[in-house]
């Protein structure tokens, strides 16, 4: 079989663009109403610090992405493990030297800009992982290796919690178990764990602090607190149902521009409630078609990927992608309880946009480097 060299000019166009595309629809979609978010209305004129924020980390987080898709995947997967303790270092630095916001210990400070290393600790699992599941000498279908896989996602999921972080830690788990069923561990196995962590789930309400219990109890009970822990998911709602069909237009959402969700979380967690007010049924959907879109092309160089390590790769960062915008969404319009997940692309913020970038940029290449392809 020839194999062809990439370089230069061949290797850019050999990206995928179609994903390319989507991203930066994503992106440019998430700047827009990242602005809306920011607005304070006509008679002032006054935006807030977030979209200058965002177009910062956009643009260090294209970068990465650019970098990450011209160097080979296999360079980072060789080091994945270095990469895999170095998060873990880091996760443990902030919970001993972390900068303290709203509670929760989980940016450091570094060269003046806060870093979340949990958002990184994401992408570190996939590629610890995919390394570990595509070695030639380990056995997917084997208990023991499904019990290795779930013990390196459990170390950051513990320094996680910690801070404490209950929804970026919880969205491992379903990452380690995507990777382990691509990479063929026996279903058995897999449901097996599932029922006993279910079985075990009511034990976690002792672990939980007070404000995760309240979130759970407004979840079951929006009416129960509705002017405090309830008013975010409720107002989040209420801007979501009165977008309509074709929504109030651009800088015109009453929930978001007078207010009612408040600027703390409308640009992060709870961009979507804003884009669906301003653009309504129409604009919802457009954003989960892109979202299905991005999501085609990711499993789409899964499953053309030259290597199992590749395929695993790519099937991580696929997970990442879905879990997270499942969740956040669910939890928009009341179907999950409050967790603190922003939407991949469209959310405010610079560790997570960099991390969600990072891992475009290595599923990018993998593409390049798909079947019948060398670089």
């Amino acid at each position: 079989m020839n194999k062809r060299v990439l370089t230069g000019w061949r290797l850019f166009l050999a990206q995928d663009w179609l994903a390319i595309l989507l991203a930066a629809g994503l992106l440019t979609a998430g700047l827009f109403f990242i602005y809306s978010a920011s607005w304070r209305g006509a008679e002032t004129g006054i935006v807030g610090v977030w979209f200058p924020k965002q177009i910062l980390w956009v643009v260090i987080g294209g970068a990465t992405a650019l970098a990450l898709a011209f160097t080979d995947y296999h360079f980072w997967l060789r080091h994945s493990g270095w990469i895999y303790a170095a998060v873990l270092g880091l996760l443990g630095l902030v919970l001993v030297v972390g900068k303290k916001v709203y509670g929760a210990y989980r940016w450091l400070e570094i060269f003046g800009l806060p870093v979340q290393p949990s958002e990184f600790a994401k992408v570190a699992l996939v590629l610890v992982l995919a390394r570990m599941l595509a070695s030639p000498v380990v056995r997917p279908r084997s208990f023991w290796t499904v019990l290795g896989a779930l013990a390196l996602a459990a170390a950051p999921f513990v320094l996680i919690l910690k801070e404490p972080d209950l929804g970026t830690a919880m969205i491992l788990l379903p990452v380690a178990a995507l990777m382990l069923f691509a990479a063929g561990a026996s279903l058995r196995h897999l449901m097996g764990l599932g029922a006993l962590a279910v079985a075990l789930a009511p034990l976690g309400w002792f672990v939980l602090g007070d404000y995760q219990r309240e979130r759970i109890l407004t979840f079951l009970d929006p009416s129960r607190d509705p002017l405090a822990a309830g008013w975010n998911a409720l107002q989040s709602a209420i801007a979501v149902g009165s977008g309509g069909l074709f929504g109030k237009g651009y800088l015109n959402g009453t929930q978001n521009v007078l207010g009612f969700l408040p600027r703390t979380v409308a640009p992060t967690d709870f961009i979507f409630p804003v884009l669906a007010e301003e653009t309504g049924f129409i604009g919802a959907s457009l954003l989960l078609l892109a979202y299905a879109g991005l999501l085609s092309c990711y499993l789409r160089t899964a499953w053309t990927a030259r290597d199992p390590a590749g395929s695993l790769l790519a099937t991580g960062i696929a997970s990442l992608l879905f879990s997270h915008v499942f969740v956040n969404i669910g939890m928009t319009i009341g179907l999950l309880p409050i967790t603190g997940l922003p939407l991949p692309l469209v959310s405010s913020g610079g560790s997570f946009m960099v991390s969600t970038l990072a891992g475009f940029g290595l599923v990018q290449s993998v593409h390049v480097r798909r079947k019948r392809r060398e670089v």
